[in-house]
C-alpha cells in the first residue's frame, strides 16, 4: 500500500493542502466505488478514479467522461490516490500540486468486467453516469476512455458543427402593442456564437469563420461552464471611455492573426461577450423552444464573468427601453416575439431591431483621390449595396476617417483596383478609382434620399464579419 501511494505523497505538502494523506483503509466496501471529480486547476479537467486493492486508480480526463459512444476522450493515467480521496472536494492552495477547486461531479459503484495493464472495462452505477465503459492504452503512455453502451439518453444527439444565426429585421419604431414582445439592448459589436464542450470554447463569426484565437479573454467561460455542453449566441463588444459599446473600438480586434498583436490589443481594447440566447444544450436542440424558455435556460447557466455577461431583457415597454438606450448612448434595441422559435439564417420579422441613428453596411466600390494632406489617399469612398443581385450605387462618403484608417484602406484597395466600374446601377463620379466589391464598411447617415443615396454619411469602420452579398438596403 505504501509503495502504491508513494508518488501521491511525494507530490504534496499535507501541512498546506487539505487533501487526505495516505491511510490504510480500515474496512473494505462491499461494492467497489468510483468518483469523477471536476478539477479547476491550471487547466480544467476531470479526475476519474476507481477503487481497487485499497487505493483509487486514477486517470485525468481533459474533456470529461464521454456520454456518447461516438466519442473517445483522452485519459491520462496518473498516480494512485488514497481511498479517502473519494470524498474530497475543496480548494487546493495555489502553488501546491494541482492547485485549484475540486468538485465531485459524479460518484457511485462499479462492476469489473476486465482489468489488465492495458485495458480496464467496467460498468458504472452513478448518479449521472450509468453504463459500460472501457479505458484502453494506445501507443505510448496515453489512454482513452470510451462508452460502450448506447447513450443513457436515447434522444441525445451530437453537438452540431454549426447553427447559422437568426437575424432581426430593421423597423422604424418598436411594435405596438408590445405585450407579446421581449426587448434587449442592441450591442454595437461582432456577432459570435460560442460552441462549448469539455470546458473548451470555440467561437464562430456570423459567416461561420473560426475566430476563437482573436478573443482569448472569452476562453475562460468554458471553465465556468464545466461539463455543460452548449451553443450560445451573442455579441462581442468593446467599450469606449464612457463604458458604451463602440464599433470603432471593436474593429481594432477584428481580423488579427498574430498572437503577439492579439495579446497587446487585449490590454488596450478588452472585449466583453454579451450573451442573449442558447441554441443547444447537453445533447438537445433548443431551437423550437419559445424565446422566453430559451432565456430561462440561458439565465440558469449563470454566465457572468470578467469578460462575459448575460444582460437582462424586458417584457413589453419597447418605447421606454428605446428611450433608455438613446440616453445611454447605445445603438438601439432588439425586439423578439416571446413565443418565437430560433430560425437559423432567417430574418423573418419574429425579431426586429430599432436604431437610434441610421446605420447601414455598404460595399466599397472605389474611391476618389484626396486633396492637400490627403493627396495619394482616399478623399472619399464610393459605396453600394445589392438589390436582386445587382450592385447599386449609394453615394460617396468623405468623413469619419482617421489618418491610420485611410492608410489601411488604400493598402486594402490598391490590390483590388480595376479599370471599369463594378456597379450595375447608378452613376458614380468621373475620375474615380474602382475596385472589386470585396470590402464591407459600416456607415452612419441622416436618411436615404429619393434618388436612393445616403444623405450626410460618415464612415464608422470596416466589417470583416460580413460578405458583400449580404449587404442590402435595410430602410427607405
Amino acid at each position: 500500500m505504501a509503495k502504491k501511494l508513494a508518488e501521491y505523497e511525494a507530490k504534496r505538502d499535507f501541512k498546506k493542502t487539505p487533501e487526505p494523506g495516505a491511510k490504510v483503509p480500515r474496512k473494505v466496501t462491499k461494492a467497489p466505488r468510483f468518483v469523477v471529480q471536476e478539477h479547476h486547476a491550471r487547466r480544467l479537467h476531470w479526475d476519474f478514479r476507481l477503487e481497487k486493492d485499497g487505493v483509487l486508480v486514477s486517470w485525468a480526463v481533459p474533456k470529461g467522461v464521454p456520454l456518447d459512444p461516438k466519442k473517445n476522450h483522452l485519459a491520462v493515467h496518473v498516480e494512485d490516490h488514497p481511498l479517502d480521496y473519494i470524498d474530497f472536494a475543496g480548494e487546493i492552495p495555489q502553488g501546491e500540486y494541482g492547485g485549484g477547486t475540486v468538485k465531485i461531479w459524479d460518484s457511485g459503484t462499479y462492476e469489473t468486467q476486465k482489468w489488465s495493464d492495458r485495458e480496464v472495462m467496467v460498468v458504472l452505477h452513478g448518479k449521472k453516469v450509468e453504463g459500460r465503459y472501457v479505458l484502453f492504452q494506445t501507443n505510448g503512455e496515453n489512454w482513452m476512455i470510451h462508452r460502450m453502451d448506447p447513450p443513457q439518453d436515447p434522444e441525445r444527439e451530437p453537438m452540431p458543427a454549426r447553427i447559422e444565426p437568426m437575424f432581426a429585421k430593421l423597423v422604424s419604431k418598436p411594435p405596438t402593442p408590445d405585450a407579446a414582445w421581449g426587448f434587449e439592448f442592441k450591442w454595437d459589436g461582432i456577432r459570435a456564437q460560442a460552441y462549448v464542450e469539455g470546458g473548451t470554447v470555440k467561437l464562430l463569426s456570423r459567416r461561420g469563420e473560426t475566430i476563437t484565437p482573436r478573443y482569448p479573454e472569452i476562453h475562460a467561460m468554458g471553465r465556468a461552464l464545466g461539463a455543460t455542453e452548449v451553443i450560445l449566441d451573442g455579441e462581442i463588444v468593446a467599450l469606449d471611455a464612457k463604458g458604451r459599446p463602440s464599433f470603432e473600438e471593436i474593429q481594432q480586434r477584428m481580423g488579427l492573426t498574430s498572437e503577439s498583436e492579439i495579446r497587446r490589443k487585449m490590454k488596450e481594447v478588452p472585449v466583453t461577450y454579451m450573451l442573449f440566447d442558447v441554441l443547444w444544450q447537453d445533447g438537445h436542440s433548443l431551437l423550437k423552444l419559445a424565446y422566453t424558455d430559451r432565456r430561462k435556460r440561458l439565465d440558469a447557466l449563470k454566465l457572468k464573468g470578467p469578460s462575459w455577461q448575460t444582460p437582462l431583457f424586458e417584457k413589453g415597454g419597447g418605447a421606454a427601453m428605446l428611450e433608455a438606450s438613446r440616453k445611454a448612448g447605445l445603438e438601439g434595441i432588439v425586439g423578439k416575439k416571446l413565443d418565437s422559435p430560433y430560425e437559423p439564417a432567417r430574418r423573418s420579422g419574429q425579431w426586429v431591431k430599432v436604431k437610434n441613428r441610421m446605420g447601414q453596411e455598404l460595399v466599397i466600390a472605389g474611391w476618389l483621390e484626396g486633396e492637400g494632406k490627403r493627396r495619394g489617399l482616399p478623399g472619399a469612398l464610393l459605396v453600394g449595396y445589392y438589390d436582386d443581385g445587382e450592385f447599386v450605387y449609394a453615394g460617396k462618403v468623405g468623413t469619419g476617417f482617421t489618418d491610420a484608417m485611410l492608410e489601411k484602406l488604400i493598402q486594402l484597395m490598391k490590390p483590388l483596383e480595376r479599370k471599369t466600374s463594378p456597379l450595375d446601377r447608378g452613376n458614380p463620379p468621373k475620375g474615380a478609382h474602382f475596385v472589386e466589391p470585396r470590402l464591407v464598411g459600416e456607415f452612419e447617415f441622416v436618411e436615404w434620399t429619393k434618388g436612393g443615396q445616403l444623405r450626410a454619411p460618415a464612415f464608422k469602420g470596416l466589417r470583416t464579419d460580413k460578405t458583400p452579398q449580404e449587404v442590402v438596403r435595410e430602410l427607405g
